[in-house]
């Protein structure tokens, strides 16, 4: 962006990088971000959206996920599907995460999501650290998902859909407490996993995982 003689402005909220990009003549915009990856338990769900800047001025509620009440995200998520040119979004599974590494993983899912696009956007952002061989001219923004409008969208949609997921796994393994967690580590969840050991959507290859068949049994 800096060899076009553009710079983002704070003025613009979260538009501004994909102001700058649209004056520079590379527009729309794809934004790629993940949901679960802190998670000890459930997939990885990677989702890219691609913004044009009408897009963006339809949708004033984008934020990062994480700063979003859950009847807030919906309602966002609602809109992205309206309004977004583009999205896809893919899950990794919990054997592939185990079988080839949190980060590997959440590269890939980058890729496969880009991927999936039907429209092939001008450039590409994608959050935290830079993917190689999109076949688009991409940049890396740290916090990406609280400055770059195309980033938040993606944001929100890896969340709501793997919120929905993590809903419905709690109802197959409702002694986990997915449905408050969502597969996070938290003392709910550890406490749990120390009682009963993990279920089949638990991430062994995670250190707060206990092996399987890692059971307190009563009278031990």
């Amino acid at each position: 962006m800096v060899q076009h003689g553009y710079t983002p402005r704070r003025s613009a909220g979260l538009a501004a990088y994909e102001n700058v990009l649209a004056r520079a003549g590379l527009a729309p915009v794809a934004g790629i971000d993940e949901a679960g990856r802190g998670a000890c338990a459930g997939p990885l769900v990677v989702a890219a959206v691609v913004l044009d800047q009408a897009g963006i001025r339809r949708m004033p509620q984008l934020a990062d996920s994480k700063l979003l009440t859950p009847a807030a995200r919906e309602d966002a998520y609602g809109h992205i599907m309206r309004h977004a040119v583009d999205w896809h979004v893919i899950t990794i599974p919990v054997n592939e995460i185990d079988g080839f590494g949190l980060h590997v993983c959440n590269v890939e899912g980058m890729r496969r999501a880009f991927a999936g696009l039907r429209t092939a956007p001008g450039y590409v952002l994608t959050d935290g650290f830079p993917v190689r061989g999109l076949g688009s001219p991409a940049l890396a923004v740290w916090k990406g998902d609280r400055v770059a409008a195309s980033v938040a969208a993606a944001s929100i949609v890896a969340k709501v859909t793997r919120d929905r997921m993590m809903l419905e796994l709690d109802e197959r393994y409702p002694e986990y407490g997915f449905c408050r967690h969502k597969g996070y580590v938290t003392v709910e969840h550890l406490r749990v996993l120390d009682e009963l050991g993990p279920c089949p959507e638990h991430r062994r290859s995670f250190r707060c995982v206990p092996e399987p068949g890692h059971l307190q049994v009563e009278g031990e």
